[in-house]
């Protein structure tokens, strides 16, 4: 599993190449929850998500071959995103699957950095075409969630938010796929054992929920809801063991709440969310998250990246 000094190096290894993310305190919101609330804001990261502390930690570590062979992907946008930059970065070719219905600006945002993008299908018919691009090409997969230096450069969010908020109580973390939630919980608990963290699903999307119940990685026939980033239709096994050793608990929240905090964000806070990013708030303002009166709460804002026409849908 990812150890503490693995998330040391991975932020030795990203610093100049991402944004150190301010943390936000929220006294509207944290009013209305009992808790002093504080958001970090990694939507005002490189690519609008904390995607790209991930992807530059795992292109650190691939071999010359590896990154000749070219790059691929299968994302709704965000890691798309981060993987188009950072590919870019490093002057690397990077192909990425996306489903058919994928969020407009972020496929041509990954397009404008660089990256050649399949619209495919749905979310389980872009995984598919890309293990067979991936076979038929030989590229190498940078997978979105379930790897090792992926975890590990997200969790330098963790020892950041210890840095910046040493007596923080509890954090809370929205979950695709689980790579972010896995690396903050690692580098948190190792840091800090009595910092509780948990993890926030969408019901409509509750892959990791899904996979702790069966004690492996499911994978979900369905996928419903306004949290794009947040529609992973599996977890992984690395995830999985990070999530057991580590994490308090996982949660559930409705889009109509996840709808509410970001509606409250935009109007307290004024800062631009996306769905996705709105789910931890959405968690801390529903009572979803046990013992947080008169906590310190940190809610992770995972990222920023939604069009304004959707934005004033989700609004409207």
């Amino acid at each position: 599993m990812v150890s503490l000094d693995d998330i040391r190096a991975a932020g030795e290894a990203i610093a100049g190449r991402v944004h150190r993310t301010p943390l936000l305190s929220s006294q509207a919101l944290g009013q209305r929850a009992g808790c002093s609330l504080y958001l970090k804001a990694e939507s005002l990261q490189k690519t609008g998500s904390f995607k790209v502390r991930g992807v530059f930690n795992t292109l650190r570590g691939l071999g010359e071959p590896q990154r000749r062979a070219g790059l691929i992907a299968v994302s709704a946008g965000n890691h798309a995103q981060a993987l188009a930059y950072a590919a870019g970065r490093e002057g690397l070719k990077s192909t990425i699957v996306m489903p058919a219905n994928a969020s407009r600006a972020k496929a041509e945002a990954t397009r404008g950095y660089g990256a050649h993008v399949i619209l495919h299908g749905t979310v389980f018919d872009a995984f598919t075409r890309m293990e067979e691009l991936r076979r038929e090409f030989d590229y190498t997969l940078v997978h979105p969630y379930d790897d090792e230096a992926m975890i590990a450069g997200h969790g330098t969010i963790g020892l950041e938010i210890l840095e910046d908020l040493p007596d923080v109580d509890v954090i809370v973390v929205p979950v695709g796929g689980g790579g972010l939630l896995s690396g903050i919980a690692a580098a948190i608990k190792q840091a800090r054992p009595g910092v509780r963290v948990y993890g926030v699903e969408p019901v409509g999307a509750a892959a990791l929920s899904e996979g702790r119940r069966a004690g492996k990685p499911v994978r979900l026939e369905k996928v419903d809801t306004i949290a794009d980033g947040l529609a992973a239709p599996a977890t992984g096994s690395h995830v999985l063991e990070h999530v057991n050793a580590f994490v308090d608990d996982v949660v559930l929240v409705t889009d109509a709440e996840i709808r509410d905090a970001l509606r409250a964000i935009l109007e307290r806070c004024k800062i631009v969310i996306e769905p996705a990013g709105a789910a931890a708030t959405a968690a801390v303002l529903a009572d979803r998250i046990p013992a947080i009166r008169g906590a310190r709460v940190v809610a992770i804002a995972s990222g920023g990246n939604i069009d304004p026409a959707k934005l004033a849908a989700l609004l409207s």
